[in-house]
């Protein structure tokens, strides 16, 4: 992987920064600041008795970054993960941007450790040699005689805790090029039960804060009345029955006309009031359509020409297709998804006797937050602070450009004499009716096959609602008119194969749309990986040998695709064939750089419910630093795909979102899935994401299981529409 910075450019960087008071927040969401310590960079901290506290750039929504960036630390400053604490890093995008997106602050897309790995390692060797220097200098020894071990300085016949030369050391200037520990040096990277994870003890203990923990003194709580459809707009409101009941303080209509500010002194108070007002919308300019519309325009759109071409000539390959021995034509529709994370959306703003404000948030793209306050508050960005804190997942959904709730609470705040801190609260059935979602997308997809059961032209066409276009990330996303987050998967497939165009139609938005937990792989990696199932069943080829022959290895890609096919194959074969009643589905995909195969196993199928028994996979994620967080990662991801393949849509009738809340919006229960098998393919290679690849490859698994099991082909979603699950 290619770094946007040099090491030497970083610890240049991370030299003029140890003059900056930063302020994070440690896990139980108390404010931090370095003022009792040493900063020797600004991803290390070292008090004077020794304990090293690593600044985490990338929040935690349970992905393991507070675990993985603090590993990095450790390893290279020579501690124990028990002597390692961490904080969540300030905001302050100069020196923490994300490297792989630009000049902005946030987690996303998979990059939290791609993008860390050389940073924090680069950091806490800059501290180790920092501290060793001092050391050689206050025992007159050779530097390159000592080392740090479990925080101890040994060497040369002597040892002392780190804490004895903090204070030296911070006085010296950070190394230009620290020596990075070698593989075979490497004591907590990749090793098996070598690390807990750091924000578990918090989250068991109830100690850890998150988000909707946030309770200050003197605080209001608001809870938005929200248009019912896109395009509606607040027309008037009556809070009169809502005067007079407990806890209510007021309502005010929101300054863009988006919906009501209810004001209490608890969340319940303020959602009772909430139902109590009497609102008027005016929905001229409002969405109006329904999803049977929606899905019918889409399908349209996929029989058409497309409007934008992200591969190859479409003309030249329709005729391909049309002149082929056979020919395997589908049309796959995927309807809206929810994000649903466990905790609902919130944040606090609290006032500061400057005139400033704190946001406390589970803050998954700080810039944007802090952007938006200093716009809507019309404060400099000096007087804002970000207090990022835990958050309970987030599978996209906190990490939006508009930064659409913090924006609600601070035009809430600023509503009010802001002299109470607020928190902002939506329900679950609040995320569900009124958020973001996954975009729906169809696709139409003709592979012409000759006698001899090669593939000679793939027609691919998809049409579906743009997620990056008018947004900041439109620059670095949108080309040539395509949306690549609309075709990822497709368009850049490892696969070899031959006269494949690929088309992109735009389609027009009826929803706030955001991408979602893997985002365009979660629909491109089911029609690719259905299609070539589907193509191994036309010329009676074995699923697995099929896609290893599109595989040639003449693609770096092509190889680590191979090898975890081979491997989840491998994995299958341990435990023999499938027993009678029981079918295997095969996938892989290609995403956030890293390569995920699976085996999913099922019993039932043809008139028989369908029972998930297991699901195999094997993962190529590069360097993998900690093994059991990846474990967790993959299984998460596909549990979290699994779930919303089999039974969740979000659907409207007039513009209005049908679904609720988890009685019609129903979460992966864990009865769902028999059991997963995860192995970790053995790497190199610089890390690559977890959070999200495991996802893709799940959904076609499944499908492909089912069929193979007598059960239909499953080309609408969800499959909860078509067949019934045990």
């Amino acid at each position: 992987m290619t770094m946007t910075t040099s090491r030497r450019g970083f610890l240049k960087g991370a030299a003029a920064a140890t003059a900056v008071l930063l302020v994070g927040a440690r896990p139980d969401g108390t404010l931090a600041a370095g003022s009792d310590a040493m900063q020797f960079n600004p991803f290390v901290r070292i008090a004077q008795d020794g304990r090293v506290t690593a600044i985490v750039k990338h929040f935690e929504m349970g992905q393991g970054t507070s675990t993985g960036l603090t590993t990095l630390v450790a390893e290279e400053l020579g501690m124990t993960m028990e002597q390692i604490d961490y904080e969540f890093a300030p905001s302050n995008p100069t020196l923490y941007n994300n490297l792989l997106f630009g000049a902005f602050q946030g987690t996303g897309g998979s990059t939290a450790m791609a993008n860390s790995f050389g940073q924090y390692r680069n950091a806490g060797a800059a501290a180790r040699e920092m501290l060793i220097a001092a050391a050689a200098d206050a025992w007159d020894v050779d530097a390159a005689s000592l080392d740090i071990i479990d925080g101890q300085i040994t060497g040369s016949g002597k040892a002392a805790p780190i804490g004895d030369f903090v204070a030296a050391a911070a006085k010296l200037e950070a190394p230009a090029e620290p020596r990075l520990r070698r593989p075979e040096e490497w004591r907590l990277i990749g090793k098996e039960k070598a690390v807990m994870r750091k924000d578990t003890p918090v989250k068991i203990d109830g100690s850890g804060q998150f988000a909707m923990d946030m309770q200050l003194d003197n605080q209001l709580v608001v809870v938005i009345a929200r248009a019912p459809q896109m395009g509606a707009r607040l027309a008037s409101f009556d809070a009169g029955d809502a005067e007079g009941m407990k806890g209510f303080v007021m309502a005010k209509a929101m300054p863009d006309k988006s919906g009501v500010a209810v004001y209490a002194e608890t969340t319940w108070q303020a959602m009772t009031a909430r139902d109590a007002l009497s609102i008027e919308w005016d929905a001229s300019e409002a969405e109006t359509r329904s999803s049977d519309v929606i899905r019918e325009e889409l399908i349209a759109a996929v029989n058409a020409d497309s409007t934008y071409q992200a591969k190859g000539e479409q003309a030249k390959t329709a005729a391909l297709v049309d002149g082929a021995a056979h020919i395997i034509d589908k049309t796959f529709y995927f309807p809206l998804l929810a994000h649903a994370p466990m905790e609902p959306l919130t944040c606090t703003i609290e006032p500061t006797d400057d005139g400033g404000v704190i946001l406390h948030d589970g803050a998954q793209f700080p810039t944007f937050g802090h952007n938006t306050l200093s716009q809507v508050l019309e404060l400099p960005m000096d007087k804002i602070r970000i207090n990022t804190i835990l958050a309970g997942g987030s599978f996209g959904r906190r990490a939006n450009p508009t930064a659409d709730y913090n924006l609600e609470c601070a035009m809430a705040f600023g509503l009010t004499d802001r002299s109470r801190p607020v928190k902002l609260v939506w329900s679950r059935e609040d995320d569900i009716k009124g958020g973001y979602y996954r975009p729906a997308f169809a696709h139409r997809v003709r592979v012409g096959i000759d006698d001899g059961g090669k593939i000679v032209g793939w027609d691919h066409r998809i049409a579906g609602q743009s997620i990056m276009k008018d947004t900041p990330m439109a620059q670095m996303m949108i080309h040539d008119g395509v949306d690549h987050s609309s075709v990822e998967g497709v368009a850049d497939t490892p696969y070899f194969i031959p006269g494949m165009a690929v088309g992109l139609t735009d389609h027009k938005k009826a929803t706030s749309v955001l991408w979602w937990r893997s985002v365009g792989h979660t629909h491109t990696a089911y029609v690719m990986e259905s299609m070539i199932d589907m193509v191994a069943e036309e010329t009676a080829a074995d699923p697995l040998d099929l896609r290893l022959s599109m595989l040639p290895g003449d693609t770096p890609a092509q190889v680590r695709m191979a090898g975890v096919l081979r491997k989840v194959a491998e994995m299958a074969s341990r435990q023999g064939t499938a027993p009678d009643g029981h079918a295997r589905g095969l996938a892989v995909h290609h995403s956030f750089g890293s390569f995920v195969a699976e085996i999913a196993e099922v019993s039932g199928g043809g008139v028989a419910p369908v029972k998930i028994e297991k699901v195999f996979c094997a993962v190529d994620c590069g360097v993998p630093v900690n093994p059991d967080v990846i474990r967790a990662q993959m299984e998460g991801g596909i549990g979290y795909g699994i779930g919303h393949v089999m039974r969740d849509k979000i659907t409207l009738t007039d513009g209005q979102v049908d679904q609720f809340n988890f009685p019609d919006y129903e979460p992966l229960r864990i009865s769902d899935i028999g059991a997963i098998e995860v192995e970790i393919i053995p790497s190199t290679e610089a890390p690559t994401g977890v959070g999200e690849p495991g996802t893709p490859p799940s959904g076609p698994a499944l499908a492909n299981a089912i069929a193979r099991a007598g059960g239909p082909r499953l080309i609408e979603l969800p499959m909860s529409d078509h067949i019934e699950f045990a």
